[in-house]
């Protein structure tokens, strides 16, 4: 069984889901369009060829207008069906065939909003300025001819490709064979009933605020509200002046006629709503496909904004996007905090200050974060309100295109952290609780929510929580010209545990049973499948944590079909390492870390990310330098080992992440240079129910920004990462080493802390011990020839110690050495990184036997000689001149000649060999001067040795004579144990004895307490009766005296 909408059907049954319509034999009047429906209906929302009329009544308002728009979908309604009184039959053989046999007409985009003018005119004359005009118009014409292509999603292949690429998962066939089944019946039915995932794809066009030549039309999905009305600054905010229409869908729309002077009935940039009654009660919300929001001052929630600025303001794209890259280089990046100034910064000054740094450092790509709306600031956008809109809090719409425009013309793409993994909870400005129930857009009940992020989770089962992912992905691709995403929180969403509390161990049977949702899977296939359709150059990066099998195979194959998968257990493993003593770093466990992923599925290796840099955690340089890089990061000041070190391990780090993590990597801005301390968005105290309270900065902003002129500071030893990071990008951008397929791992030694690896022409040395040199270490590589160095992070410009010579030249010897064909000698020192690259084998020197062979490309002194000397430019004799007889003059001039050319050759021979003599002199001189300085070398190192050894022997007598006292130590300290232990043994029994008397003493002090407290309360109860004997007989006297009285009177 198969539950469609909450309606179970049997399998194999075509089952139309809504907002389709279904044919009808009977009318209605009670539909708010007069439809005649004694007429079959196509379920497309794309009419093909035809222009037709129709009658939209909102509420008391009705207009009449022509169905062309500058947005396509203005006149073909998604979920109300066209007005068929012209009598044309929508159903036809063709549109059931599905989408392949769609005219070529309806699969072609051209959105109004992204039409270049005619004149090829390109926004302000500020920005037109920084660009040549003719190079702008070219560029336009190419952007222009790119917009126009038309645009198809291939049909789903077999979905068997995965079973020849990994055989193992042939076992589990059926829950694979299952999952793209359902894959394959979504894209049939998506065909069917939508017109194909391109069409389906375009929700934009047909739900939210649409613009046509005659008015406003706006639409939204609220199947649980009753009733709807649409408010906001152009109509006062009366909820009566605006009354919306619902279909049987579930879908509410109104149309605003232009007014009379035909401007639109929404002022751009004015606030909306729509108010509802829900079964929770009246609400006002944000439209769900809003385009921006923004927060008034003093308010909290956000405001809806009707964003259609006019056309001379709109930002025209100006240079076509570049094409992918071989190789990623990401810089991931957060514009808001990009200022080095306690601010919120813009996309304007992001673009104008941060995009030359990324270029300069030599990234290929920027990952931007929080580009959705998002009403918390410190979520770092991931509780996103507004999937539609920009962030306002760094400018508009228009300043962001110019962002990514800039970022093109640089050479750069520019992808974006898409949060499709959950939403904000937000019921007034967001999605949780649209239409008054919680199952809209989310699951119902605990499903629906994510305990850990406080946030709700989508239902991927539903039909137009597909329609609205997939649109909002492509309008940001389509809008905004992004080249593609990283989607966040991919883990969360593939499985119903959501990756908590849930260690992968790589068994496949994690992977492929009843805790993964089959429906989100789905649901990134199709996103997969949709962007790397339309969009073939696009980039889909996928956050995974759990290694789900096929997940960057192309979903034609059966896979996921993200091209990457962010490698974070990386990250994880160097915060474990960096826990741990230098003694105890393992080379094995960081060589299987960072090799362990999937064959031909590629990764995006990174050290550390926004995640680590976050308040609560520490980035790298923290957990190396602490609080030493307060103080002491400034050149003109003493270092300190614990700088020294952490100096050192950071590159070291970075370029062997680099270096076998994956083929792309990641960094987050300003950890290129070590930014010190972490992210801490401005936030308030904040008091919990429990009554506990989690402190707040007092909305600072002081550590909530990137402080770039650390990096840029040539003073400070931030600058010295910042020039080795840079030097890394440019070193992998010339030799493309990270997506080579020739990598080998040589040598992991865990007594030298030594790792030794080849990627692509590139051997890379990395000595992590923390004092140990190695002179003369030899090394394997699988190509003989010449190295040189490439890339020394001792250099003094990375703030190293020149333990190198940069010019140095390596030769390699033949014979097989750690499994590989040839070898040479290096010197490592101590905790550094060095790349040898294999020189090119046309300047390589010959052999040298002479002082002319030696220089290559110069000429000898004899050929120098021949070319000034008679004989260069002699005619030749002819061959009929050599056949005649000679004469006596002829032979004798012959002769003369023979005998000039003899004591000419005689002298050029007697020179070249004094040439040669002294060449080899020198050449002998020069080798005695290095022989002399070796010697000079190896006295020194046995000087030192000899030192050491004299040392070793010191301490060796040291040692011997700490024994000799030792000894009668141990001893006495034997004899005083055993006195110990006799007392011991006599004090024990003693001890018995005086616990016994003491029990004893107690029980008789009490028994005598006991005896006493009787005798206490004797003495008590005699001195009351003493006391009242005494008051007896005073009264007695009393009496006695009172008579006598009396007798005496």
């Amino acid at each position: 069984m198969v539950v469609v909408h909450g309606v179970s059907v049997t399998p194999g049954v075509v089952v139309s889901r809504f907002p389709l319509p279904l044919p009808s034999s009977s009318s209605s009047s009670a539909r708010p369009i007069n439809i005649d429906f004694n007429r079959n209906f196509s379920v497309s929302f794309f009419p093909k060829k035809h222009s037709r009329t129709r009658k939209i009544f909102a509420g008391n308002q009705s207009a009449e207008f022509d169905s062309k728009s500058r947005a396509p979908s203005a006149s073909k309604k998604v979920l109300v069906p066209d007005n068929l009184d012209d009598g044309a039959s929508l159903v036809t053989d063709e549109l059931l065939q599905g989408p392949s046999s769609f005219s070529e007409e309806s699969q072609i985009l051209s959105l109004g909003s992204q039409t270049m003018e005619e004149n090829g005119a390109v926004g302000t004359e500020d920005q037109a300025s920084d660009f040549d005009s003719s190079k702008a118009y070219s560029n336009e014409n190419a952007v222009k001819e790119k917009e126009m292509k038309p645009r198809i999603v291939p049909p789903p292949g077999n979905g068997q490709g995965i079973y020849e690429i990994d055989p193992m998962l042939r076992s589990y066939s059926n829950h694979l064979d299952y999952r793209y089944g359902q894959y394959r019946r979504l894209r049939e039915e998506i065909d069917k009933y939508e017109g194909g995932l391109e069409a389906f794809s375009r929700g934009y066009e047909k739900l939210g605020f649409l613009r046509s030549d005659a008015g406003i039309t706006y639409r939204e999905w609220a199947p649980g509200a009753k009733s709807a009305s649409l408010i906001g600054d152009f109509n006062n905010w009366n909820p009566n002046a605006d009354i919306m229409n619902r279909n049987e869908f579930g879908v509410w729309e109104i149309f605003l006629p232009n007014n009379s002077d035909g401007s639109p009935a929404i002022p751009h940039g004015s606030r909306v709503k729509i108010r509802m009654d829900t079964p929770s009660g009246i609400k006002d919300s944000i439209p769900a496909w809003i385009k921006f929001s923004v927060q008034a001052p003093g308010e909290i929630p956000f405001n809806g904004i009707y964003y259609d600025p006019p056309e001379e303001e709109k930002y025209v794209f100006k240079h076509p996007q570049p094409k992918r890259p071989k190789s990623l280089r990401i810089y991931e990046a957060h514009v808001g905090m990009s200022s080095t100034e306690p601010m919120i910064n813009t996309y304007a000054n992001f673009r104008d200050d941060v995009l030359p740094r990324i270029k300069r450092l030599g990234y290929n790509a920027v990952q931007i974060m929080a580009i959705q709306e998002h009403s918390y600031y410190a979520s770092f956008g991931y509780h996103v309100t507004n999937f539609f809109a920009p962030s306002s809090r760094c400018g508009t719409p228009e300043e962001l295109k110019s962002l990514i425009d800039r970022a093109h013309e640089l050479g750069l793409l520019v992808l974006m952290d898409i949060v499709h993994s959950h939403a904000s909870k937000n019921t007034l400005d967001g999605l949780n609780m649209f239409d008054g129930t919680d199952a809209q857009y989310f699951h119902s009940g605990p499903r629906g929510y994510h305990w850990m992020w406080d946030s709700r989770l989508f239902n991927y089962g539903s039909w137009e929580v597909l329609r609205y992912l997939l649109s909002n992905a492509r309008w940001w691709l389509e809008e905004y010209k992004f080249d593609g995403f990283r989607f966040d929180g991919v883990t969360s969403m593939m499985y119903t545990h959501h990756g908590l509390s849930v260690g992968f161990t790589g068994n496949y049977t994690e992977y492929f049973g009843l805790e993964t949702d089959v429906d989100a899977v789905t649901y990134l296939m199709l996103v997969n499948d949709m962007i790397h359709g339309l969009y073939p150059e696009a980039v889909t990066v996928g956050e995974d944590v759990s290694g789900m099998p096929t997940f960057c195979i192309p979903v034609q194959d059966g896979g996921v079909g993200f091209d990457y998968r962010l490698h974070m257990a990386i990250a994880d493993k160097w915060i474990e390492i960096l826990k741990k003593r230098d003694e105890d770093w393992k080379m094995g466990d960081i060589i299987y870390t960072l090799t362990n992923r999937r064959w031909s599925e590629k990764c995006i290796a990174y050290a550390e990310s926004h995640d680590q840099a976050l308040v609560g955690d520490k980035t790298i340089a923290f957990w190396l330098m602490d609080k030493d890089m307060y103080d002491f990061m400034a050149l003109d000041r003493p270092s300190t080992p614990l700088i020294d070190r952490g100096i050192a391990l950071h590159k070291m780090i970075r370029l062997i992440t680099m270096g076998l993590g994956g083929e792309g990597y990641l960094n987050f801005m300003g950890n290129e240079f070590g930014h010190p301390e972490w992210i801490d968005f401005p936030r308030g105290e904040q008091r919990l129910s429990d009554g506990s309270v989690i402190p707040g900065n007092n909305f600072s902003y002081d550590k909530c920004r990137r402080r770039f002129d650390l990096g840029d500071a040539d003073y400070l030893r931030y600058h010295g990462l910042q020039e080795f990071d840079q030097a890394m990008q440019h070193l992998e951008e010339k030799y493309g080493f990270m997506t080579s397929e020739h990598q080998f791992i040589s040598r992991k030694d865990e007594g030298d802390r030594v790792i030794v690896f080849e990627r692509g022409d590139l051997v890379f040395v990395f000595n992590f011990h923390w004092t140990s040199s190695y002179f003369d270490y030899r090394i394997g590589c699988s190509k003989p020839g010449k190295y040189k160095i490439a890339l020394d992070s001792d250099d003094p410009l990375f703030g190293g110690f020149s333990r190198l010579d940069r010019n140095a030249e390596y030769f390699t010897f033949d014979g097989s050495y750690d499994g590989r064909p040839s070898s040479f000698m290096v010197y490592a020192p101590c905790r550094t990184a060095v790349v040898y690259a294999l020189a090119n084998h046309e300047s390589l020197d010959p052999k040298p036997s002479g002082l002319d062979k030696a220089v290559p490309g110069r000429k000898s002194a004899s050929d120098k000689r021949l070319n000034k000397s008679r004989f260069s430019g002699r005619r030749k004799m002819q061959p009929t001149e050599a056949s005649q007889p000679a004469t006596a003059d002829q032979s004798r001039r012959l002769r003369d000649e023979l005998s000039e050319s003899m004591s000419f050759s005689s002298q050029m021979k007697k020179e070249d060999e004094e040439l040669s003599v002294k060449a080899l002199s020198a050449f002998r001189a020069k080798e005695d001067e290095i022989e002399k300085k070796k010697m000079e070398i190896r006295e020194r190192v046995l000087a030192q040795l000899g030192r050491v050894e004299g040392e070793t022997k010191r301490l060796a007598l040291i040692r011997e004579e700490l024994e000799g006292f030792a000894d009668p130590m141990r001893k006495e300290v034997t004899l005083v144990r055993k006195k110990i232990d006799s007392l011991d043994k006599e004090i024990k029994p003693l001890g018995h004895t005086v616990q016994k008397k003491e029990t004893e003493y107690k029980d008789a002090l009490e028994a005598f307490n006991e005896k006493n407290k009787e005798k206490v309360e004797l003495i008590t109860k005699l001195q009351e009766l003493e006391g009242e004997s005494e008051k007896m007989r005073l009264k007695k006297l009393e009496e006695l005296s009172k008579n006598i009285d009396q007798t005496k009177a």
